[in-house]
């Protein structure tokens, strides 16, 4: 498949990205398959130097504000890595502990002639932040889609979500770039 012209954004920051799991399978109920694409965040954010804006890791997915910066990657270069290691750790730990889960991931990549198993769908969904009404709406839609999916009853109720990082400065999961954004979490 194409790349949908993100040759065309090389002079764009800032993108609100989703990523889901094959099959919507709810593998981030478990904190330690969070806590394991978290460390691949940290990781790549050392190395592409791009800042998190707010983030939200669902039980199948997970949304996110990045602010990338061109003359050390992509978009595209970023999320490529970090689903690329995290599905390896993820589907290692996996592999260990639930040989149900594994053989779902494993018939996932049976369409795919050089992959062994497939944790992660193979596109993610990108925009390119525009404007601040647009950039506001995506930071409410973040921190609301616990809440939204019955998960919890107020954001920053919610462990994997940057709705903590604006209402208690809360950086103990991910470090969130909270200087462009006053968030008010209701």
């Amino acid at each position: 498949m194409g790349r949908r012209g993100r040759n065309n954004l090389a002079d764009e920051h800032f993108f609100f990205v989703t990523t889901t799991i094959v099959q919507f399978i709810n593998i981030f109920s478990n904190p330690k398959y969070c806590q394991l694409l978290i460390d691949n965040i940290k990781h790549y954010q050392i190395r592409y130097k791009f800042s998190v804006i707010a983030y939200v890791i669902m039980p199948s997915h997970f949304h996110w504000i990045v602010e990338i910066k061109p003359e050390y990657g992509t978009i595209s270069d970023i999320m490529r890595d970090i689903k690329k290691y995290s599905a390896w750790d993820i589907l290692e730990e996996i592999e260990n502990t639930d040989k149900r889960l594994s053989k779902i991931f494993e018939d996932a990549a049976k369409i795919y002639p050089k992959q062994k198993r497939k944790l992660w769908m193979s596109r993610f969904d990108d925009e390119v932040i525009r404007n601040e009404k647009m950039f506001w709406a995506k930071i409410h839609y973040i921190h609301n889609n616990p809440i939204e999916a019955g998960l919890v009853n107020r954001a920053e109720e919610y462990k994997y979500s940057s709705a903590r990082n604006y209402k208690f400065d809360d950086h103990s999961v991910l470090k969130i770039d909270v200087s462009m954004a006053g968030t008010e979490i209701k």
